[in-house]
């Protein structure tokens, strides 16, 4: 089955502006033409679509991608090449992954921090070092401001 850039574009969630500016990159040159000169992509189409998506989505940069879709179109010569970029972008992404966790992990305490400091009704009654997000937080119950009830 063949889809039009239109479907392509529902299907994966990318624009039909973007799908064209891949395909001028260099990033689609598997994309077959049809008589009237329009693209038409195939399921494998797809799903390398997607993996272009996964590795944008992941950081690796364009010019990155259209290398590793040249290599692809070489065939098996360049398997083990294929292969160790995976392997870097792998990693990458592990440690974009150590990262994100490292600032949930302070967010995390902001969000407490900051409960307890609307809790208290100022931030004078809470402590505690934001720079260790697994550190409690200590409220002052005489710094506390006694919150009036509005009638």
């Amino acid at each position: 089955m063949t889809y039009s850039i239109g479907q392509v574009a529902e299907k994966t969630g990318l624009t039909t502006y973007t799908l064209r500016y891949y395909d001028r990159e260099g990033l689609m040159p598997f994309v077959k033409r049809n008589q009237a000169g329009r693209r038409e992509f195939t399921d494998a189409n797809l799903d390398f679509i997607d993996l272009i998506t996964c590795l944008k989505d992941t950081g690796m940069q364009l010019a990155e991608i259209r290398h590793f879709v040249e290599l692809a179109m070489q065939g098996d010569a360049t398997l083990e090449t294929r292969l160790n970029i995976f392997k870097r972008q792998q990693q990458a992404v592990c440690n974009q992954i150590k990262q994100a966790k490292q600032h949930l992990a302070k967010l995390d305490y902001k969000v407490r921090y900051y409960t307890a400091a609307c809790d208290a009704g100022t931030e004078a009654a809470v402590s505690g070092d934001c720079e260790l997000p697994g550190q409690p937080i200590i409220i002052d119950n005489q710094l506390r401001v006694k919150k009036v009830k509005a009638e």
